[in-house]
C-alpha cells in the first residue's frame, strides 16, 4: 500500500475506547484512514485479523505489506485508488493475508469514503472482516472473479445510466438519456417505457424504440390492468419473469408486444418522498428471471431516475418562477423612438446547473421624453437571485419616473442612489444613464460604477467613451458623495451608442479592458444593422457561457432622411372657453387644408377634438394644442394635446348612452401610432397620420 503522509496525528474525538460490540461479535475490525497524513487508526480486532500485535503496527499502512503478498496489495490499491478518483462513495472488495505461520486466509474490507465541500476525498472509515468460512480456499480465487464480475456487471446499470442522467436539467433531457439507443443499452434492455402520473393518470413520456408502442396505451388509469399502473398502485416493483407469465398476468397487453419477442420484463415504480410521480418498464429478449441481487440493482435504479425527474421537476418549476420574474421586471416593450433605431437583448445567466442563480439583476430600460428626446438606461444589481431581480425592478421603476419628472441626468442619477439606499435592502447597482436628443445628436451621459459605453462611428469602426463617473448606486448615498458628473458627446447621424453590462465583457483570465478591447473588435466587424449587431453579440456571450447575464441596449441616431419637424401651430384652450375651442378646431381644419392632408381631414379633426375635449373634461386646467408637419421618409403630421394632469388616459367601457367611454378606441382606429409623454407635472397626449405627398 502506497505511503500517503507520516504526519502525527492524534485519534479521532469520535474513536471509540473500545471495539463496537456489534462488531466484535461479528469478527469485524474496523479503520480510520486519514488520507491527508496517510495515517490508518485500526482496533484491535483489525489488528487480529492482520496477526499484528498493536506495538508492531505504527499506524502507517505500509507497516501491513509484510501481511499483504504483493498481488493482493496492487488489487487492493487499484480498487481503492478508483474509488477515490470516480467520486464513489464506498468500496469493497476481497484479498488474501499472509498470517505469521505462512498460511493464506480470505479476508474482505469495506470504506466509506467522506469528501469535502469540494469534492476531495479526505478520510475513509470501514470494516475488515476474515471471509475465509464464505470463500472456500480451493475456489476462493474462481468465485471471486465471477462475483466481482457479477456486481460489475449489475452495479454498471445504475453507474453507466446515473452518469448519463447527471447533465439532465429538464424533464426532457431525463427522457432523452433513456430511450435513446444508448440509453437502453446502459440499461441492457430491449425495450423501455415510462409513464408520469398526471391527475389520476399514467401519461406515457417515452417509448423506445420507436416501434414499440401500443395502441390505447397514451394515457391510462391507474387502476386499469397494466404492469405499470400495478406498478404506480401498489408502490412496489412488478417482476415478470417469463412470456407465460407475461400472457397470464396481463392478457390486454401481451398480444400487443408479442412482436417484441419478450422474455422478460421489470416494471418499477419512480417514487418520490413515498408518493409515485410514475413509472418504467424495462422489457428484455434475452433472459428469463431476475437474482435477488438484479432486482436489488433495479429498484436502485428505479430510485435513481426518480430523483433524476424530481430533480428536472423542481428545476423546470423554478425556471418559470425565475424567468417570470425576469420578464416582468423588465420594460414588456421598448417604445418606436423617431430618428432612431433601438435594438435590447437580455441573456440568462446559467452557472453550473445551479437554477437559483439563473435569473440576476441586470436590466435595460428606453424612456421617451420630451422634445424629442430620449432616455437609454442599463444597470446591474449585485448578487444573481429573486432579490437581485425584485430590486432591479423597483429601480427601474423609480429611475423612469425621475427621468420622465424632467430632471437631469445627475439628479437622476442621484435621487435613484437615494431610493437605493432608503430600500430594505443590502444590495448595490451599478448603472449609466445617457439622455439624448435626437434632433441635435447631443448625448448626455452620467455613470454610477458601470463600465463605459461603446459608440460606433459611421465608418463602422468603434471606440470606448471614457465617462467620469460616481460610485454605484446605494453607495454614493451612504457615503454622502453624490456628485454625479455629466459627459456631453455629439451622436452624429447613422454612428450607435451601445450600453451593455459586465457579463457581455467580462471573460475568464482576462480583465476588464482586454474584455473591453475584444467587445470592440467585435462591434467592428459585426452587422451595420442594430437588431443584427444586437444577435451577434448575444450569440458570442451565449457560445462563451459564464456566470452572469447580459443586458445590452443600441441605439443609433438616424441619418438625413429621418422626420424633420416642419410647419408647427399652437393654441391655447382654456376651461368654460367655447370661442378658443372654436378656433382650434378652426386651426386644425385649415392646416390640414393646406397642408395637403384632406384626405385625412376628418379623421385628424376627429382625433384632435376627443383629445382636446378629454383634457378639458378630465383635468382641472387648460389644454395646449400643438399640430405638426413632420418631413422625411415619409411625410406625418403630428397633434399634441398637453394638460397639467399627470394621470395617464385610461379605455372606459361606453356609457348606457353610448355617447362616452370611445375616445381611447377612435384614437386607436384612426390614428397611425399614438402615445403619452410625461411634461413636467403634466403630460402630452400625441398621435400621427401618415399623410400622401402633395403633388
Amino acid at each position: 500500500m502506497a505511503d500517503r503522509g507520516a504526519s502525527a496525528l492524534s485519534l479521532p474525538d469520535d474513536w471509540p475506547a473500545r471495539p463496537d460490540p456489534i462488531l466484535a461479535l461479528n469478527r469485524m475490525g474496523s479503520f480510520d484512514w486519514d488520507l491527508d497524513t496517510g495515517l490508518m487508526h485500526m482496533d484491535a480486532q483489525a489488528h487480529d485479523i492482520f496477526d499484528v500485535r498493536p506495538d508492531e503496527y505504527d499506524d502507517r499502512p505500509e507497516t501491513l505489506a509484510k501481511r499483504v503478498p504483493p498481488d493482493e496489495s496492487r488489487r487492493l490499491d487499484t480498487a481503492v485508488s478508483q474509488a477515490l478518483k470516480d467520486g464513489s462513495e464506498n468500496y469493497g472488495a476481497y484479498f488474501r493475508i499472509r498470517r505469521r505461520d505462512g498460511s493464506l486466509r480470505w479476508t474482505h474490507t469495506q470504506g466509506y469514503i467522506r469528501r469535502d465541500h469540494t469534492g476531495r476525498p479526505r478520510r475513509i472509515i470501514g470494516i475488515v472482516r476474515d471471509a475465509t468460512r464464505e470463500l472456500a480456499e480451493s475456489d476462493a480465487r474462481s468465485d471471486e472473479a465471477a462475483q466481482d464480475e457479477a456486481r460489475r456487471q449489475q452495479t454498471s446499470v445504475v453507474e453507466l445510466t446515473t452518469a448519463a442522467l447527471a447533465h439532465a436539467r429538464t424533464v426532457q433531457d431525463v427522457i432523452d438519456v433513456l430511450k435513446d439507443t444508448h440509453g437502453l443499452t446502459h440499461l441492457g434492455a430491449t425495450s423501455l417505457v415510462m409513464g408520469l402520473v398526471e391527475a389520476g393518470r399514467i401519461r406515457l413520456v417515452a417509448e423506445g424504440p420507436s416501434d414499440a408502442f401500443v395502441p390505447g396505451t397514451r394515457v391510462t388509469r391507474i387502476d386499469e390492468p397494466y404492469p405499470m399502473s400495478e406498478a404506480v398502485r401498489t408502490l412496489g416493483p412488478c417482476f415478470i419473469e417469463s412470456p407465460e407469465e407475461f400472457a397470464e398476468r396481463y392478457p390486454v397487453l401481451w398480444p400487443h408486444i408479442t412482436d417484441l419477442n419478450i422474455t422478460s420484463a421489470a416494471y418499477l415504480p419512480l417514487i418520490v418522498q413515498a408518493r409515485p410521480i410514475g413509472a418504467m418498464g424495462l422489457l428484455y429478449s434475452d433472459r428469463r428471471g431476475f437474482t435477488p441481487e438484479e432486482r436489488n440493482i433495479l429498484v436502485a435504479l428505479g430510485s435513481s431516475i426518480a430523483q433524476s425527474l424530481q430533480r428536472a421537476m423542481f428545476y423546470e418549476q423554478e425556471m418559470d418562477l425565475a424567468q417570470g420574474l425576469q420578464q416582468a421586471m423588465l420594460p414588456r416593450t421598448i417604445p418606436s423612438v423617431p430618428g432612431a433605431d433601438v435594438a435590447v437583448r437580455y441573456r440568462a445567466a446559467t452557472i453550473g446547473g445551479s437554477v437559483g442563480r439563473d435569473i440576476g439583476g441586470d436590466w435595460y430600460d428606453l424612456i421617451p421624453l420630451p422634445g424629442g428626446r430620449v432616455g437609454a438606461v442599463i444597470g446591474d444589481v449585485q448578487g444573481h437571485d429573486t432579490h437581485a431581480a425584485a430590486v432591479m425592478g423597483q429601480l427601474r421603476i423609480v429611475l423612469r419616473a425621475y427621468a420622465a419628472e424632467g430632471h437631469t441626468p445627475a439628479t437622476v442619477m442621484a435621487r435613484a442612489s437615494v431610493f437605493l439606499h432608503e430600500l430594505d435592502t443590502d444590495r448595490s447597482a451599478t448603472c449609466l444613464y445617457a439622455e439624448a436628443d435626437l434632433s441635435t445628436g447631443v448625448l448626455q451621459m452620467v455613470r454610477a460604477g458601470h463600465i463605459d459605453p461603446l459608440l460606433r462611428h459611421t465608418d463602422g469602426s468603434c471606440r470606448r467613451v471614457t465617462v467620469p463617473g460616481g460610485l454605484p448606486l446605494g453607495l454614493s448615498a451612504e457615503f454622502g458623495r453624490l456628485d454625479y458628473p455629466v459627459s456631453t458627446v455629439e451622436l452624429d447621424p447613422d454612428e450607435t451608442l451601445l450600453l451593455c453590462t459586465d457579463g457581455l465583457v467580462e471573460q475568464p483570465g482576462a480583465d476588464l479592458d482586454d474584455g473591453m478591447r475584444t467587445l470592440t473588435a467585435l462591434v467592428d466587424t459585426g452587422p451595420d444593422d442594430v437588431r443584427d449587431l444586437a444577435d451577434r453579440l448575444i450569440d458570442v456571450a451565449a457560445e462563451r457561457g459564464g456566470d452572469d447575464d447580459v443586458a445590452l441596449l443600441l441605439l443609433r441616431r438616424r441619418g438625413p432622411d429621418s422626420p424633420r419637424s416642419g410647419h408647427r401651430l399652437q393654441r391655447h384652450v382654456a376651461p368654460g372657453d367655447p370661442a378658443a375651442l372654436s378656433e382650434a378646431r378652426h386651426m386644425i381644419r385649415t392646416a390640414v387644408g393646406v397642408w395637403g392632408a384632406r384626405d385625412r381631414a376628418d379623421d385628424i379633426e376627429l382625433v384632435a377634438d376627443e383629445l382636446i375635449t378629454n383634457a378639458l373634461m378630465h383635468t382641472e386646467g387648460s389644454a395646449i394644442v400643438t399640430l405638426r408637419a413632420l418631413t422625411g421618409s415619409e411625410r406625418r403630421l403630428r397633434v399634441e394635446v398637453e394638460d397639467s394632469s399627470s394621470a395617464l388616459p385610461r379605455r372606459r367601457e361606453a356609457g348606457e348612452s353610448g355617447v362616452s367611454g370611445r375616445g381611447l378606441l377612435l384614437v386607436e382606429l384612426l390614428t397611425d401610432v399614438w402615445g403619452v409623454e410625461a411634461r413636467g407635472g403634466g403630460k402630452a397626449v400625441w398621435c400621427e397620420f401618415v399623410v400622401p405627398d402633395p403633388e
